[in-house]
């Protein structure tokens, strides 16, 4: 499973989801999906986006946790 780490950038940055939609030009309801971990897609240019916005790599965006059934395989 991917870990969305939207919460702790926007924390880190002392940035609201507003203002990150409105540096970003991605929609508000969109930001709040990431930042609550509900999001079913990523729009590759949004994520180059916030990256931008943060200065940062996409691995202090999103993080990869292995699934529990694949640790048994």
């Amino acid at each position: 499973m991917l870990k969305i780490k939207l919460s702790d950038l926007l924390g880190k940055h002392k940035m609201t989801q507003k203002s990150l939609a409105d540096l970003t030009g991605i929609r508000p309801a969109t930001v709040s999906k990431m930042y609550y971990e509900e999001i079913k897609r990523f729009d590759v240019k949004h994520l180059n986006n916030i990256c931008k916005v943060f200065d940062c790599e996409i691995s202090e965006l999103l993080e990869y946790i292995p699934d529990e059934q694949n640790k048994n395989d």
